[in-house]
């Protein structure tokens, strides 16, 4: 848990944090989107005599959230590779917030520009693919053809949400998750899972919170990262007196919204690429890494004849923002 710090003290670990990500990809990276934070991953609440966790400065002051409700950090190999290689990292994003109605159709933009802002060197293009109303076992259906016609590095996926409106079966949208995860991982694409919206209405509703922790459970146990969106916006609405500061109607996030939701994606992307390689990893010869390499520049083909002769995935949707170890699950 990090304890409060000054404003000099958390220039300077954000000006650390910048040179070992420049220095670990090779890059030039002089963003504040580099800022301090616990890099934890998320713990149970801490007792109240506890020391009161820092906000993460990096973020816009409407936006800030300590660390620990804020993401659960995992390896990004794939954007990894594409910032060593130097080339443009390919963004595909898909949910409720991807679909391009209203206020949402900017949020694509949004998380492109902070991506940018977070590299600056480094060329980002997002395209967003969602669908109103789709639920994890659609999307997990479209998931595939999407990917064979991008080829992206990197899939952001906010689920939980359409999937806890419709009460579709928790166990069965936790499988439909999982299954999408494990695809997009085995054609050699990272993947960030965004869990549900928070709304006060729905806070004590044990389904909800439960497909909440269903995307948390699969994050967990697929090592993938996931940006808290639902203790995010839960803690941002105590410090203010209502959460309409965020959301619209209908379980939309309004501009302010989507632009913390991009900062948060951000930062959990940013920092994920700092994990270190696994053990499993570490004592690898170079021939290895390049053996990985090739597996990677032979991703396009792999995609595609999958695509080709898999048969339509199964199953159904869709979170909180404490941590809980448990079992398995997915959404938009």
């Amino acid at each position: 848990m990090a304890f409060p710090q000054t404003a000099a003290d958390a220039q300077g670990s954000r000006h650390r944090l910048a040179r070992r990500l420049a220095v670990l990809l090779g890059l030039s990276l002089a963003s504040p989107a580099l800022g301090e934070t616990s890099g934890a991953v998320p713990m149970p609440a801490a007792p109240a005599t506890a020391t009161v966790e820092a906000l993460d400065l990096s973020l816009s002051p409407e936006c800030r959230v300590p660390g620990s409700k804020l993401y659960t950090l995992a390896r990004l190999k794939a954007v990894k590779a594409a910032l060593k290689e130097k080339r443009a990292i390919h963004v595909l994003s898909i949910g409720s917030s991807s679909a391009g109605l209203g206020a949402s159709a900017s949020y694509p933009v949004k998380l492109e520009n902070a991506l940018e802002q977070a590299l600056p060197d480094v060329q980002i293009e997002v395209e967003a693919r969602g669908l109103p109303g789709e639920v994890a076992s659609g999307a997990g259906e479209r998931l595939r053809s999407m990917v064979a016609e991008m080829e992206p590095d990197l899939v952001v996926w906010q689920v939980g949400t359409n999937d806890a409106l419709a009460r579709v079966d928790i166990e069965a949208f936790g499988e439909a998750l999982d299954e999408s995860v494990q695809w997009v991982k085995s054609h050699g694409i990272d993947i960030v899972l965004i869990d549900p919206v928070f709304t006060e209405s729905l806070a004590d509703d044990a389904y909800y919170t439960q497909m909440v922790r269903t995307v948390q459970e699969v994050a967990r146990r697929e090592a993938v990262p996931l940006v808290h969106r639902y203790a995010a916006m839960r803690f941002l609405s105590t410090q203010r007196t209502t959460e309409a500061h965020m959301l619209g109607r209908h379980f939309r996030l309004n501009d302010l919204g989507l632009r913390c939701m991009a900062e948060h994606a951000t930062r959990a992307i940013t920092l994920s690429l700092l994990q270190p390689d696994a053990a499993k990893d570490s004592g690898k010869t170079d021939s290895g890494k390049a053996d990985s390499g090739k597996a990677d520049s032979g991703k396009t083909d792999a995609v595609k004849t999958d695509h080709a002769t898999s048969e339509a995935p199964k199953t159904d949707p869709a979170q909180t923002g404490t941590p809980g170890a448990g079992p398995p699950p997915k959404q938009p």
